[in-house]
């Protein structure tokens, strides 16, 4: 997720996951259409995505992304450091509540290198789709706003083993840190009682 080796890269884009099986491909994909069918009905429709790591959120979020022009925003790009879910999950629903208001909304992106936060800021054009997607996304305040939501949530071991593979060793010393604080979340906001369609990845 975080590692240093894709650090510089996380300012600008987050990477694509490591590869799901063929029937967890399917099973994401069954998702995406329904909220592609879902975001196609609302000019200015809202997905948000949540799941533990390694689960295939920002997979299934480019699918829905390619087929509707939504602009995607993870939550990847503010997280503040490792520690950091808790402050992304209130600039997510910040970001999707503005969304749904029709205001613009904006936010800026964490310097993993430097540990602050950059200067420039980033807006969300409210006229245009968007998805938001990371762990710490889903809350009753963001599915409230959200056309459509999803969860995402799966066997740990091949969770870890897919993030491993996608961020290499840099988060390999962190995914317990980063594993409690999806488990706090999940204890706090129940985000697959919230959402509009759930999967287990295998």
């Amino acid at each position: 997720m975080r590692g240093r080796a894709r650090a510089r890269l996380r300012r600008e884009e987050p990477q694509e996951e490591a590869a799901l099986s063929q029937l967890d491909e399917a099973a994401l994909g069954e998702i995406a259409r329904a909220a592609v069918r879902a975001v196609r009905a609302d000019p200015r429709g809202r997905i948000v995505i949540d799941g533990r790591s390694g689960a295939g959120k920002t997979t299934i979020a480019h699918q829905i992304a390619d087929d509707t022009g939504a602009r995607v925003v993870s939550l990847d790009e503010f997280y503040p450091g490792w520690e950091g879910l808790e402050e992304a999950t209130r600039i997510a629903a910040r970001l999707v509540a503005d969304h749904a208001a029709g205001r613009e909304g904006a936010y800026r992106r964490w310097d993993w290198d430097r540990g602050a936060w950059l200067r420039r800021e980033h807006v969300v054009d409210p006229g245009i789709r968007l998805i938001i997607e990371g762990c710490g996304s889903l809350t009753a305040s963001s599915a409230r706003a959200a056309t459509a939501s999803i969860w995402i949530d799966g066997d740990a071991a091949a969770r870890r083993q897919r993030a491993l593979e996608r961020d290499g060793d840099g988060f390999r010393a962190f995914w317990d840190v980063w594993a409690a604080q999806e488990d706090a979340h999940i204890r706090a906001h129940d985000p697959r009682r919230l959402a509009t369609y759930a999967a287990d990845v295998v």
